[in-house]
């Protein structure tokens, strides 16, 4: 008997994949955690049937939503992550000369499941410079400040992480960033959800003075086109000179391409425009 594992990306839309083997499942206090090895794609977690991360692309998301604002940022001491309980994004944020990390995950089980399962996406989770808090990250960024770079690396704008892509909260984001401070938050794919990222645009440009999508290809995710909206309180990232970036040992994100990832087709400039 085939086994397979498909994720509904809409109610008319699925992506699957032939299960080699089932390696973990239980029901967290926030969300049915599953992990299952595939044939082309590796090792698997998804979080209620939502694909988070495969071991064969991870690297991709990974380091675009981390590289692009800490290098944009150029000096950022202090970081907070939202959301990115596996780990991937604290990674590749410990390739920067940053002096502490605060990663903010609403459920520990998924901590837990990405430590035992995901040894090379969570490795990082153990440097010193890490500190962990299982928390609402809404509530947390009202009560916290002094961050250079903020990334919001949530789910999707379901369940708990509804709040997250909300105007009321980019505020709260601007507010604990310092003055040269950058954000940076998933935004889904324009192929099947424009309207969300037209609103996401909106309503982070009605707080930020610089608002910038940028875009990646990340295969295991719907429409394979995904996009990153960055708000920043001072510093232009299109203008921003790149000559002193520095090399980082990268699988996707690259310094020669740094600025064309700022560069939109046409159909999302009408997108956000319109």
């Amino acid at each position: 008997m085939e086994l397979w594992f498909s994720e509904y990306q809409t109610k008319n839309v699925k992506l699957s994949f032939r299960v080699t083997d089932v390696i973990y499942t239980k029901q967290s206090e926030y969300q049915y955690i599953s992990v299952f090895d595939t044939e082309d794609f590796g090792r698997v977690l998804a979080l209620d049937d939502t694909v988070m991360l495969t071991t064969k692309d991870e690297f991709i998301y990974h380091e675009m939503i981390s590289h692009i604002p800490l290098l944009t940022h150029g000096n950022a001491a202090k970081v907070l992550v939202i959301g990115g309980g596996d780990g991937g994004t604290v990674r590749e944020i410990l390739k920067h000369p940053v002096k502490e990390i605060n990663l903010v995950e609403i459920d520990h089980e998924v901590i837990e499941t990405s430590k035992k399962y995901f040894p090379a996406v969570s490795c990082g989770l153990s440097d010193p410079r890490v500190k962990i808090f299982c928390e609402d990250g809404i509530e947390f960024v009202k009560k916290h400040s002094g961050y250079d770079v903020i990334i919001i690396d949530s789910t999707d704008p379901i369940g708990p992480a509804v709040g997250l892509f909300s105007g009321q909260f980019y505020k709260n984001v601007f507010e604990a960033l310092n003055d040269d401070g950058i954000m940076v938050a998933q935004t889904e794919t324009p192929i099947l959800f424009g309207d969300l990222i037209k609103r996401i645009y909106t309503d982070m440009s009605a707080t930020f003075p610089y608002t910038n999508l940028y875009s990646a290809v990340i295969p295991t995710y719907p429409g394979a086109f995904w996009t990153f909206t960055m708000g920043s309180k001072s510093i232009n990232p299109i203008s921003r000179e790149i000559s002193d970036i520095p090399f980082l040992e990268t699988k996707y994100y690259s310094r020669e391409l740094h600025k064309s990832y700022f560069v939109l087709p046409p159909f999302v400039k009408d997108i956000i425009s319109k």
